[in-house]
């Protein structure tokens, strides 16, 4: 599982209460007899405990009255044509992330995955046919996972992941909702990093993925709990710190960014 930010710059849980509302939490399901004996009384409209039972397990329907809790159908588009987000306004330039195609990108991103400060943590370090299976195994796949590069202005800044965040080995180790989207990243250039650009990058990023999946109901992301400058990163961005998660490859700080608080936070 790959980090959530490589970066110096950016790079089965119990989650608490956060306080400010949001809860990570899943519903206890009441047992079947005391259903039956509050169905009695129902009023009509309302609904029943059997219909409050865990998230990842009730129907839900969106606003375009989709079922958001179903299994996706073989090739459907996961991201919601992630391709055609187009550029976002960011306080330091036009921002937009395009997808990876292995011929043009492949040596950039190889190049700084060899970054000491980057493999530290991706672990992709070596030559390009590294790189190269780690992308084609997302440009191949169903769609859960989309490569990216992030581009400022013209220039590609850093390796953007985004990804289906409920549909990935992450959901066994944290409440996972429908529609969660991930992101995994790393800023390139060692100029870059240390003067916040990775953090307006990640928020222009988490914004943008809310603004074009209106089925998502949060960013999720997994920084390594060691990167200390990542974890705080994401905090400026926006997201709040969850919970500690153990996942095969690392302690990690399970980072959230609710649509509910966006325009807030």
């Amino acid at each position: 599982m790959p980090p959530a930010d490589a970066s110096a710059d950016t790079d089965g849980a119990s989650t608490p209460s956060t306080g400010d509302g949001v809860e990570d939490t899943l519903e206890l399901r009441l047992p079947d007899e005391l259903v039956a004996l509050f169905g009695q009384d129902r009023q009509p409209g309302l609904p029943t405990p059997a219909d409050q039972d865990t998230p990842s397990a009730r129907p839900r329907a969106g606003a375009d009255g989709k079922d958001l809790d179903r299994m996706p159908l073989p090739g459907e588009d996961l991201l919601d044509a992630l391709a055609d987000w187009g550029a976002v306004a960011t306080p330091i330039g036009s921002f937009h992330l395009v997808p990876v195609r292995i011929e043009r990108d492949l040596p950039l991103i190889s190049r700084w995955m060899n970054d000491p400060a980057v493999a530290a943590f991706w672990e992709l370090a070596g030559p390009e046919s590294v790189t190269e299976a780690h992308l084609g195994s997302q440009l191949t796949g169903d769609g859960r996972s989309v490569p990216c590069l992030g581009v400022l202005d013209g220039a590609p800044m850093g390796y953007f992941e985004i990804y289906r965040a409920d549909l990935d080995p992450l959901a066994r180790h944290y409440p996972a909702r429908p529609h969660d989207t991930g992101i995994h990243l790393l800023i390139g250039g060692v100029a870059d990093r240390g003067r916040g650009v990775g953090t307006t990058l990640l928020r222009a990023t988490a914004d943008h993925v809310l603004d074009h999946r209106p089925r998502c109901g949060r960013v999720i992301a997994e920084p390594d709990l060691r990167n200390t400058p990542s974890v705080s990163a994401f905090l400026s961005a926006g997201f709040r710190f969850s919970a500690e998660v153990d996942l095969p490859d690392k302690r990690a700080a399970l980072m959230v960014r609710d649509r509910a608080l966006s325009k807030v936070l």
